[in-house]
């Protein structure tokens, strides 16, 4: 599989590592990240030129941020919201995650942009079907894809021969810090609801 991706990554270049960031913010499987250090790595050897591997990556993926939250925004999400909020089982966790965005909404953004990147698509439609401010988001945004990018390109530009131990490496570190992240704000939400029945 990967040697297909560093395939089409020397084939296809730019197009193909834009589209995959792109698809990357709609939950798609996209081993985005393992195409950008490859494009890093081609432009170590001087096949791709380093600035617009970045461009096309940063471009991509913002395009992609923009597009999920703008969908929500407009176009249906707001109602799944309300109606989630309805049901017992998840109106108060829900509750609790709108305040998260709203309290911390800059930094939750920015870090599930690149540290916790497998909950950024959906911070992308909760930030959009609450209403965030715009401008708000779109700076995080911003700020969040410029670190994903600059780290991903930097890492295959460096490790250019390495490049799927470290993907591997780098799945495996983020898929643990995202899990023990959700069970943090889990428990926490949980211990919330219950301290009101102790009292």
């Amino acid at each position: 599989m990967t040697d297909l991706l560093l395939l089409w990554v020397s084939d296809y270049g730019l197009v193909i590592i834009s589209l995959a960031t792109l698809l990357s913010c709609f939950a798609l499987p996209m081993p985005s990240s393992l195409m950008m250090m490859a494009g890093g790595a081609f432009a170590a050897t001087g096949d791709l030129v380093l600035w617009q591997v970045c461009a096309g990556a940063y471009v991509g993926a913002v395009i992609g941020d923009q597009s999920g939250y703008f969908m929500a925004r407009r176009f249906g999400a707001a109602h799944l919201w309300a109606w989630l909020q309805q049901r017992r089982s998840s109106a108060r966790l829900l509750s609790q995650a709108e305040a998260l965005l709203e309290k911390r909404g800059g930094w939750a953004i920015y870090l599930t942009r690149w540290l916790f990147s497998p909950l950024g698509p959906y911070i992308n439609v909760l930030a959009g079907a609450t209403h965030m401010p715009w401008r708000r988001f779109l700076l995080a945004d911003l700020l969040g894809e410029a670190t994903w990018v600059t780290v991903y390109v930097t890492l295959g530009y460096v490790f250019g021969t390495q490049i799927e131990e470290l993907s591997d490496t780098l799945g495996n570190v983020i898929g643990a810090l995202t899990a023990g992240m959700v069970t943090l704000l889990l428990g926490r939400a949980l211990w919330q609801q219950r301290k009101p029945h102790a009292s």
